[in-house]
């Protein structure tokens, strides 16, 4: 298994940025070799539209990598908000908006809320 950090971020009048066209054909590349994908943060700002661009071009590589057969998981509000907002949530495999406790759980963790249900 191999991991790949995307985490290409700059700063623009102390305002995350979004990402460069150079970054984005990295990042895509990156997306479409994988198999499993489990994606927690957007990267940057998306929430504006002039800092959406470094998220969007993510999501549309990994909309694209659900369709060659990969598994997308997209995790976290504020990823799962973005999903939404460019009308995606259908397009990947799955869509949760617990980012920490959905990490967690991929570790093994127990949580407390599952495991309270287990005894139920």
């Amino acid at each position: 298994m191999q991991t790949i950090h995307l985490s290409f971020v700059g700063k623009a009048s102390g305002i995350l940025d979004s990402r460069g066209l150079l970054s984005d054909d990295l990042s895509k590349t990156a997306v479409l070799r994988a198999k499993t994908i489990v994606w927690n943060g957007p990267a940057g700002v998306f929430e504006f539209e002039a800092f959406a661009k470094g998220t969007k071009a993510i999501m549309d590589a990994v909309v694209e990598a659900t369709e060659k057969g990969c598994v997308t998981i997209i995790g976290g509000g504020d990823t799962a908000t973005a999903a939404k907002n460019f009308g995606t949530e259908d397009k990947v495999s799955h869509v949760s908006t617990g980012g920490g406790a959905s990490l967690e759980l991929l570790e093994g963790k127990v949580l407390p809320g599952v495991d309270a249900l287990t005894d139920a």
